[in-house]
């Protein structure tokens, strides 16, 4: 078995572990059968596992939408869409590893997936940009969509990534401009998107892949117009104060179901994404079958005129001295 990785505040549950893996080990090397010890630690670090996980900080939260070895894009299309083809090209400048995607069958429906890829090892992680995707990544997106809509295709976007590529080159071909134009031409994209925020959710370089008409989060992703580091390094002049920015922020799923950013969080399994792929995989697409029932049949004025409503009530408040008044 893969030796598995543990944050900081695991700390306890990896050291249960690492007591159920030296057991294993005598019983393997000598005659003696432990095996009920073993299953009682084993059922005492899974209790252990949910204890921990019930009470999480959103900084802890963060801590888990970034782990090397959670589910990335490639992992949930190769899991949930059959039949994928990856497309490459923004037919400009370059193909950009960042974002991949491609044309798929979900549930035997024909569609377009597209997503942002970190990259698993230090090779593929600089190929990918860690990814942080460049002007030229979010046109290949928009590429993809656009052959979407020509065809009738539902449109699935997975979101991963700490923020689009700020770099000096990024800027020159103008990266706020992509991030833009994909805003501007999905709020009108004439076929039904289905957004999942399967990780970091980080800024504009979300959003340029997430102006959905339904948007599912998983439980330990996150989802935030900064980076708590990048908020405490503006509010604070450091970004040791990155653990009081996220609870500021407003940045978990629940805070922004209640918010009504999202429409429905998807559960991961005990620990974690990153501890089963399979089975997060399979709620997911559970999940996304239900999504996008809700929109598969709607015409192509009500879908949108629903994401244009949608896209305005983000922001609403209610001022209650004026109604106290």
């Amino acid at each position: 078995m893969p030796k598995k990785t543990f944050l900081d505040f695991e700390q306890p549950i990896a050291d249960l572990e690492e007591k159920i893996e030296e057991l294993r080990y005598v019983q393997t090397e000598s005659a003696v059968d432990i095996s009920d010890e073993i299953d009682q630690l084993a059922k005492k670090s899974q209790q252990l596992t949910k204890d921990i996980y019930s009470d999480l900080t959103p900084w802890q939260i963060t801590k888990i939408a970034r782990h090397a070895e959670r589910p990335y894009t490639m992992d949930y299309i190769n899991e949930i869409f059959t039949d994928f083809v990856e497309l490459h090209g923004d037919r400009h400048f370059s193909d950009d590893l960042s974002i991949v995607g491609g044309l798929a069958r979900f549930n035997g429906t024909a569609c377009m997936v597209l997503g942002q890829q970190k990259g698993r090892d230090t090779k593929e992680r600089a190929a990918r940009n860690f990814g942080m995707t460049k002007p030229e990544g979010y046109r290949k997106a928009l590429r993809l969509m656009k052959t979407a809509e020509k065809f009738k295709l539902p449109v699935f976007t997975f979101v991963d990534t700490p923020g689009a590529y700020p770099g000096i080159d990024a800027e020159e071909r103008g990266q706020s401009e992509a991030i833009g134009r994909n805003i501007f031409e999905m709020a009108q994209l004439e076929v039904p998107i289905i957004t999942t925020i399967i990780g970091e959710g980080g800024s504009g370089g979300a959003l340029a892949i997430s102006v959905a008409d339904q948007v599912v989060m998983l439980q330990y992703a996150v989802y935030s117009v900064i980076s708590p580091e990048g908020c405490a390094s503006i509010l604070w002049k450091t970004a040791d104060q990155a653990q009081t920015a996220a609870e500021a922020l407003g940045i978990t799923a629940h805070r922004l179901k209640a918010l009504g950013l999202v429409d429905k969080i998807v559960n991961e399994p005990v620990g974690g994404a990153h501890r089963d792929h399979k089975q997060m995989a399979a709620f997911l697409k559970r999940a996304l079958g239900d999504a996008f029932r809700q929109v598969s049949d709607m015409k192509v004025k009500e879908l949108l005129d629903r994401r244009y409503e949608r896209l305005q009530s983000y922001g609403r408040f209610t001022d209650t001295k004026a109604e106290a008044r």
